[in-house]
């Protein structure tokens, strides 16, 4: 069983908590890792390129000429992709852009094995306690200072009762508040160090158990 030491604000050691073996010390192929964070980044496209095919170009209502007997090629609208001006043939449509999905227990086991590798290379800290009365920057730039994570990309877990420390740290530079609930693979591996408090700790083992 995994032991990591627990901070107060001030950045002194207060303490040591036991993590369950079965969430923090899970080992997943590397593969599965690219596969999940792939998805997330598919995901995360917004389709913005988006074309006019000959059904949604504006005019065009007339059939130009005859069927017959003008010696032309035959036509029935001038908004054909073969005209200037007409609609575009196969072009990109937002409709047409399809997101890939990860079964949820793929999600679970990379997002298990992301926060595992945080445990095994130390960059796993838990806090005491956030309960603010009122948000404090000046707190939190010094803890991060004691722990000399003042220039590491951090990610920090909250949950929604812990607004005054979210407000304290989200204009700090390189640190980013994410709610424990949304928390992903690829905001894991896009991060250095994961900072977490003891309440949420707990709420995070039974979302992942």
């Amino acid at each position: 069983m995994a032991t990591v030491k627990v901070y107060n604000i001030e950045g002194v050691e207060s303490g040591a908590i036991d993590l369950d073996d079965a969430i923090f010390a899970v080992k997943a192929p590397s593969e599965l890792m690219y596969q999940v964070a792939t998805v997330l980044r598919a995901r995360k496209r917004q389709p913005l390129a988006h074309t006019k095919d000959r059904g949604d170009v504006r005019g065009g209502g007339k059939k130009p000429w005859a069927q017959k007997g003008t010696g032309r090629a035959r036509h029935g609208s001038i908004r054909s992709p073969l005209w200037r001006g007409g609609g575009v043939t196969f072009g990109p449509r937002k409709e047409s852009l399809t997101k890939p999905v990860v079964p949820k227990r793929m999600a679970k086991k990379a997002l298990r094995a992301a926060i595992s590798d945080k445990v095994f290379s130390g960059m796993f800290i838990v806090l005491d306690d956030v309960s603010m009365e009122e948000p404090s920057t000046k707190k939190f730039v010094h803890f991060f200072k004691q722990l000399k994570l003042d220039k590491k990309k951090v990610l920090f877990l909250s949950r929604k009762n812990d607004l005054n420390a979210v407000l304290s740290i989200r204009n700090i530079a390189l640190v980013d508040p994410v709610n424990v609930e949304n928390v992903n693979v690829l905001e894991l591996l896009g991060h250095d160090t994961l900072v977490i408090s003891k309440p949420v700790l707990e709420l995070f083992t039974k979302q992942l158990s």
